[in-house]
């Protein structure tokens, strides 16, 4: 899996690897981050704006909704996910940080995240 750890969050910045971040991204299964990363209508989450995480073939996304739980998920997203073979986890980020960091050693992980909101 990939070597690559989040080591902190805060409002607006996401350190990863030790490197600060400070739009929101994309990190594939193979640790490639995709920086920045934006969402056709803002804070709603659609299956087209997973679209670069769900051609890596991850086994699970993670998704950082922002720092309050800003992004909402399309109603049925995680259901499509299912039918695609991968466990979708939204969450606040201070909880998607704590689930990625968990789960990057034994499966193949991608995650999004919203610094803000």
């Amino acid at each position: 899996m990939a070597s690559i750890t989040i080591d902190r969050c805060a409002f607006g910045t996401l350190v990863i690897n030790g490197t600060p971040y400070e739009d929101d991204l994309i990190i594939r299964p193979d640790g490639t981050i995709l920086v920045p990363w934006y969402r056709r209508r803002g804070h709603q989450l659609s299956l087209e704006d997973l679209r670069a995480l769900i051609d890596a073939s991850p086994e699970a996304i993670i998704m950082g909704t922002g720092m309050s739980g800003g992004v909402v998920p399309d109603p049925g997203l995680k259901d499509r996910l299912l039918r695609l073979g991968i466990e979708f986890i939204p969450e606040p980020n201070d909880r998607a940080v704590r689930t990625f960091n968990d789960l990057v050693e034994d499966k193949r992980v991608g995650a999004g995240f919203h610094l803000t909101c």
